[in-house]
């Protein structure tokens, strides 16, 4: 099956979003209701982190208020978690 994200994507919300990301992650043969719109976000934060350390750049990428917030969505420690963060500058 081929979704055309240029059409769709660019002239829906995130309805629309959720159903093309169903139907690429069943196309390809994978349960979709394992991967969704939102296992993608949380990945790929979870990717940003571990690559970066940058718990401050994923804070703001996710739109956390809280970095509290941050380290519960990712799961880390929260005492890792703060040594980390007060290392970075921004």
């Amino acid at each position: 099956m081929k979704v055309d994200v240029r059409d769709s994507a660019t002239k829906s919300g995130s309805r629309q979003y959720a159903r093309i990301v169903h139907q690429w992650v069943a196309a390809i043969g994978l349960d979709s209701t394992v991967y969704g719109t939102h296992t993608m976000r949380r990945t790929k934060a979870t990717l940003i982190y571990k690559r970066t350390k940058n718990l401050r750049a994923v804070q703001l990428l996710l739109g956390h208020t809280k970095l509290e917030s941050t380290v519960r969505y990712l799961g880390i420690d929260v005492d890792d978690a703060l040594e980390i963060s007060e290392q970075t500058e921004i």
